[in-house]
C-alpha cells in the first residue's frame, strides 16, 4: 500500500482562509501523492475533500501518522511563528525534526515566516530551516526574514491566489465587511470605523453585510459591538450578519458586493479573486504586504486612524471600482512557484 504525504496546517478549525489554503494545496498535489491531512474537525474535512485525516491537536497522533507517511508538507499560512504561542512553534519543530530523523523530506509550501518576537524563537527557527528539503515563501517579507536567519529561498504570492477567479456582478451591491477582534482597536477606534462605515452606507444607500471569516473568533464581534453601544442606529438598521461555510460561498457573497472592507488576509484575497472592489484594514503586517503587492488601499491599524469622514471618503473612492484583471493576473502568476515545489512529491 502506498504511503501518504502528511499535509500539516491549521485545517478543520472553521477558518475560511485556511480552508481555502487546503483547497489550493490539494489541487496542486501530483496525482501520485496520497494526502493525509491534519484537521481538528475531521468529519468536516473528510466530507468536504474526501481525504484521510488525523487529529491536528494531538501531537502524538500526528507523530504516529508521520511514521506511516513518506513526506511532510507544512502547507500554507504562517506556521513558523510565535504570535500564537511558543508552544505552537515547538509543535511544528517536533514534526520537522521527527520527519528528518525518519529520512522523510520536509517541504515548506507557500509559507509565511514570523512574527518571531522571542529571541529563543529566532534561534529555534534558525536551526529548523536547514532541515527543510525545499521552501517556497508566500511573500517578500518572509523571504527577507529567512535570509536574516541564514536561509535563502524564493518567494511567490499567497497560495490562495491560485484558486479560480470569478466574474464580478456587484455594481450597486452591498458593503461587505470581514472584520475580526483585535487588541489594536479600542472602543474609540471601533466607534470611528463604524461611523465611517455608516457614512459610506448612508451616502450611497447600501446595505451592510457582516461576513465572519473565522467563525469562533469573528462571529460574536457584531453582537459585542452592539452590546457596547458602538454601532450607530442607521448602521444597525442596515446591517445583517451572513454565514459562509466554504470559500466558494464566501466568494459568492463577494462577487455581488459593491465593496469589501477586509481585515482578514484571505478575505482580501478571495474578494479580489471574486473581482470585487477591496479595501484593507491591516491588523498584521501580512495584510498590509498583500495589499501593497495587489495595489489596493490599506489602513494600518497600528497607526493613528484617520477621521471617520476621511476613511469614508477613501472607501467611497473605490466603491464599485474593481482593481481590474492585470493585478490579479500578476498575483496568480506568482503562485506557480508553489505548484512546482510540490512536484518533488512525484515518483
Amino acid at each position: 500500500m502506498a504511503r501518504p504525504v502528511l499535509l500539516c496546517g491549521y485545517y478543520g478549525e472553521h477558518n475560511l482562509g485556511d480552508d481555502a489554503l487546503l483547497e489550493s494545496l490539494l489541487s496542486q498535489l501530483p496525482p501520485s501523492a496520497i494526502p493525509l491531512v491534519t484537521a481538528h474537525d475531521q468529519p468536516l474535512v473528510q466530507g468536504r475533500h474526501r481525504v484521510a485525516t488525523v487529529q491536528r491537536r494531538s501531537l502524538g497522533q500526528v507523530l504516529r501518522a508521520l511514521g506511516r507517511s513518506r513526506a511532510l508538507v507544512l502547507g500554507g499560512g504562517s506556521l513558523l511563528q510565535d504570535s500564537t504561542s511558543f508552544r505552537s512553534l515547538l509543535y511544528y519543530a517536533a514534526l520537522m525534526l521527527a520527519a528528518r530523523l525518519q529520512g522523510q523530506p520536509v517541504l515548506l509550501w507557500a509559507q509565511g515566516l514570523g512574527p518571531l518576537r522571542r529571541r529563543r524563537s529566532r534561534l529555534l527557527v534558525r536551526l529548523l530551516l536547514p532541515l527543510a528539503s525545499a521552501i517556497s515563501w508566500r511573500d517578500a517579507a518572509s523571504a527577507r526574514l529567512a535570509r536574516q536567519l541564514g536561509c535563502t529561498a524564493p518567494h511567490g504570492a499567497d497560495a490562495v491566489w491560485a484558486l479560480p477567479p470569478q466574474p464580478w456582478i456587484g455594481r450597486g451591491g452591498p458593503l461587505v465587511v470581514c472584520w475580526r477582534p483585535t487588541a489594536l482597536i479600542d472602543a474609540a477606534g471601533w466607534r470611528l470605523l463604524l461611523q465611517a462605515l455608516e457614512q459610506l452606507a448612508e451616502a450611497h444607500d447600501r446595505p451592510v453585510q457582516w461576513l465572519p471569516f473565522h467563525g469562533p473568533q469573528d462571529r460574536p464581534l457584531l453582537q459585542q459591538l452592539l452590546d457596547q453601544g458602538l454601532v450607530p442606529p442607521a448602521l444597525q438598521r442596515r446591517s445583517r450578519q451572513l454565514e459562509a461555510e466554504t470559500p466558494a460561498e464566501a466568494m459568492a457573497v463577494f462577487r455581488s458586493a459593491g465593496l469589501v472592507v477586509a481585515m482578514r488576509l484571505h478575505a482580501l484575497i478571495l474578494a479580489a479573486l471574486s473581482g470585487a472592489p477591496v479595501a484593507a484594514l491591516s491588523y498584521d503586517p501580512k495584510v498590509q504586504a498583500c495589499a501593497v503587492e495587489f495595489g489596493c488601499g490599506c489602513t494600518d491599524l497600528a497607526d493613528a486612524l484617520p477621521t471617520a469622514a476621511q476613511l469614508a471618503q477613501v472607501w467611497g473612492e473605490v466603491l464599485d471600482q474593481p482593481a481590474g484583471l492585470e493585478p490579479l493576473a500578476q498575483m496568480r502568476q506568482a503562485t506557480a512557484l508553489h505548484r512546482s515545489l510540490l512536484q518533488r512529491l512525484a515518483p
